[in-house]
């Protein structure tokens, strides 16, 4: 079913209005810099998530990179980050009782921390605490163009984007190859630290301050980042160590993952695999690659893994936010093409055979809006563990065992492919497939679908984040879920974190343990099974990678969601 359009126009109506009333109270902010332009800009995020007492806001700062970086669009200079607040706390973030600042993961962006912020700024407050989530975002997801989603309209998103047609008297300009991306050759983990720096000491000047109440930490690879955040000097005397990472945060947090300088601990995460050479020479050799163009500035793949077809997920979250139960014609109404037809076949494949004819595919099912969605994310059905989440199951007609790419049961250690049994609808051209929500998995009227070995494809303990939620993270937030143009400098740097010019950016090697932290782990993410037994994790059983951001406050088991009360408990017993 083709979505409203006057749902987007409702949308930009609920923005302007929210817009009036902060600049109307002084909420919002516009900070002239020394040039009399405004260095800085703070505009209101209206959502329909349920999760009440919560003020967001997006915040753009103006960092401009080094001229060294060469032309770049201007968007690009600036840093933006989703901030998260108590809507009846202090209006200052210096005034609130701690700020946690959070590293977005490999192909991810700010938006992807919207339930765990909202739900540990929830929690707090109704423990008398004011905390903030700021949720930052690459300094490269300034090249995304929201106008497309921002229309409300899954068939006006995809013209947009596929058909090169006008919206709101705007043409797209395509998606950004290769060539026109020289500047992010440099944009590795040094200056993404710095950015974090940067940003931390324009928002809030007082270092001592920043020390008492920042909380710095990340998901997935943003573990990693706020590792060598902590270990950078950032004012070019290692024997000053007020401008330390580690005297910029009070406590670390790590969400599946380990604030570490190592890659060790996120072998599901396809950049592992790159081998690069562990020498000086290697880096040079890459790094030359990367400032010729020779290799890619932005870390794709043909298959799933580019921005052609990371748009569609949020083009997919639109119709499962505006019309759940709708019969969904999205994958008809996409055009043919390399990217979108390999990606379709690679997610909705059967077997091999289905893989290699194409038949049948997605089109030829009978799908509403949520089926889709939970189809392209749900860990019961999307083969790739740093992409997983427990969403719900299919429901409405007769299931099978999906073997491509690789078949259930046997080896099942966690990797790049995860661990969860996957399942696929099995009647083309036939009934109605539904979406059972994870708080409904278990209940008497699930058929409680079953593999062929007679294993249960999933149950109640294994669905944690309501899929509502997660559609509306992907498309009501400003700063996108998933991250279009992520910088391979930032993976190739980390791959050759034993060259010298790596090592330099560890300075101060005791900042890694100069704070305490805190570690949530997902109970089938990407450390099942090898749990670091010195880490005193709070563990969170059933979760996979992305359910850490994206699980519902309330689990099925009627228990709070454990990560916010981990953060929350963590920001509140710190001294």
């Amino acid at each position: 079913m083709k979505t409203s359009r006057s749902t987007g126009r409702t949308t930009k109506v609920l923005r302007s209005a929210a817009l009036a009333v902060l600049l109307t109270t002084g909420a919002l902010t516009a900070a002239p810099d020394a040039r009399g332009q405004t260095g800085r800009t703070e505009t209101p995020v209206a959502s329909s998530s349920p999760v009440a007492g919560v003020t967001e806001t997006v915040v753009r700062v103006k960092a401009p990179l080094p001229a060294s970086f060469g032309a770049r669009p201007a968007a690009c200079d600036w840093l933006s980050y989703l901030r998260y607040r108590s809507a009846g706390g202090p209006a200052a973030a210096a005034d609130a009782d701690r700020i946690l600042v959070a590293q977005p993961g490999i192909l991810e962006g700010a938006g992807a921390f919207d339930s765990v912020a909202r739900n540990t700024v929830a929690r707090a407050a109704g423990q008398g605490r004011h905390i903030e989530f700021w949720a930052l975002d690459r300094r490269s997801n300034c090249l995304e163009d929201h106008t497309g989603i921002d229309s409300g309209d899954q068939h006006t998103a995809v013209d947009y984007y596929y058909r090169g047609r006008q919206t709101d008297g705007r043409t797209f300009a395509g998606f950004v190859g290769n060539e026109r991306l020289g500047w992010m050759a440099k944009l590795g983990i040094g200056q993404t630290v710095r950015d974090q720096y940067d940003l931390l000491a324009a928002e809030l000047p007082d270092q001592g301050l920043r020390k008492r109440k920042v909380l710095c930490g990340g998901h997935s690879l943003g573990g990693v980042v706020t590792g060598y955040f902590a270990a950078a000097d950032f004012d070019g005397d290692r024997a000053t160590t007020a401008d330390a990472g580690y005297n910029q945060c009070a406590g670390y947090f790590a969400l599946d993952t380990t604030v570490s300088t190592s890659l060790a601990d996120l072998s599901g995460s396809i950049p592992d695999d790159t081998d690069l050479p562990d020498v000086g020479l290697g880096y040079g050799v890459v790094q030359a690659g990367l400032d010729s163009g020779v290799l890619p500035r932005s870390l794709s793949a043909p298959v799933l893994l580019n921005p052609e077809t990371m748009t569609l997920l949020a083009i997919a979250g639109l119709g499962a936010v505006r019309d759940p139960g709708g019969e969904a014609d999205l994958p008809a109404y996409l055009p043919s093409g390399l990217n979108i037809e390999a990606t379709n076949r690679f997610l909705f494949s059967k077997d091999t055979a289905a893989f290699l004819t194409g038949s049948p595919a997605v089109k030829d099912f009978r799908l509403t809006n949520a089926a889709v969605l939970g189809a392209l994310l749900d860990d019961n059905s999307v083969p790739l563990a740093f992409l997983q989440s427990s969403v719900g199951f299919f429901d409405g007609g007769p299931i099978a065992d999906k073997s491509f790419p690789v078949a259930n049961g046997g080896d099942q250690r966690p990797g790049l492919f995860g661990t969860a049994y996957r399942a696929i609808p099995d009647r083309p051209h036939g009934p109605l497939y539904t979406w059972r929500d994870y708080d409904r998995v278990g209940d008497p009227d699930d058929p409680e679908y079953r593999s062929a070995d007679g294993t249960p494809f999933t149950g109640a303990d294994k669905e944690v984040t309501d899929l509502q939620e997660l559609a509306r993270s992907l498309a009501e937030q400003p700063l996108d879920f998933t991250e279009q143009y992520f910088p391979t400098k930032l993976v190739t740097d980390l791959e050759l974190a034993g060259s010298p010019q790596v090592k330099q950016l560890v300075a101060h090697p005791e900042g890694l343990t100069a704070n305490p932290t805190l570690t949530v782990l997902a109970g089938d993410g990407l450390l099942a099974g090898r749990i670091p037994a010195d880490l005193d994790p709070v563990v969170a059983d059933g979760y996979q990678h992305l359910d850490v951001l994206t699980a519902a406050p309330v689990q099925n088991d009627g228990r709070p969601e454990p990560v916010s009360a981990g953060l929350t408990r963590f920001a509140r017993d710190l001294r």
